[in-house]
């Protein structure tokens, strides 16, 4: 995997999908300071960034999980994402939403959904986790079998790794934080000076920066 997560890590960097700013934090909306900021909506901008990403997750299906018989996209960030793998792989596609609408069905989970059927998530981004296993709870509470999440970035908090392992999900990246310390050390956008404080922000992003 290290190999991928350079490649996908590198073309992130360079259509500015991923910013890092250690000296001028961005505040998130839960009102953490971060020294990073990633939109994953920018690669659906780039073609060959978007095409990269889709295949990158579509070989990842057909190694890890070849009974997949839907493809799940959370929403709203990784709809599209889902959808172009769905596609590829010739499979159903639903979303899952992150609350019921509040009108017509109500549903929460928008498609045909089966009951017993095997679905694997697609994620465009993983903080705590806690949104993205609340789709997977969706899917499982309906009736669907999920067989693993995969997304394109992760910041590889602690408590993301603790989450996913509590709610028994497999969950595989296509890049990471560390990885993206790396090309960006490479590259000049930080100082090796920088890197202690990026780290301990990984590890305890409630209260960095306090």
């Amino acid at each position: 995997m290290q190999e991928i997560y350079l490649e996908v890590t590198k073309r992130l960097v360079q259509i500015n999908t991923i910013k890092i700013q250690p000296s001028n934090p961005f505040t998130w909306a839960s009102g953490w300071k971060a020294p990073i900021y990633c939109d994953n909506r920018k690669i659906l901008s780039y073609p060959d960034a978007r095409t990269f990403v889709c295949k990158q997750f579509v070989k990842l299906i057909r190694e890890k999980y070849p009974q997949a018989e839907v493809i799940a996209g959370v929403a709203t960030g990784a709809i599209a994402h889902g959808m172009l793998v769905a596609q590829e792989l010739g499979l159903p596609f639903i979303y899952v939403r992150s609350k019921p609408k509040d009108h017509g069905l109500e549903n929460l989970i928008e498609g045909d959904l089966k009951v017993g059927q095997k679905v694997v998530v697609i994620e465009d981004l993983v903080s705590t986790g806690v949104s993205s296993l609340k789709a997977s709870e969706a899917i499982s509470n309906f009736g669907g079998d999920v067989l693993g999440m995969l997304a394109i970035f992760t910041y590889n908090f602690p408590v993301a790794k603790e989450n996913f392992e509590k709610a028994g999900i497999e969950l595989t990246t296509l890049s990471r934080y560390k990885t993206l310390l790396e090309v960006a050390l490479e590259s000049g956008e930080i100082k090796e000076s920088q890197i202690e404080s990026l780290n301990q922000w990984r590890k305890d992003p409630a209260n960095w920066g306090k």
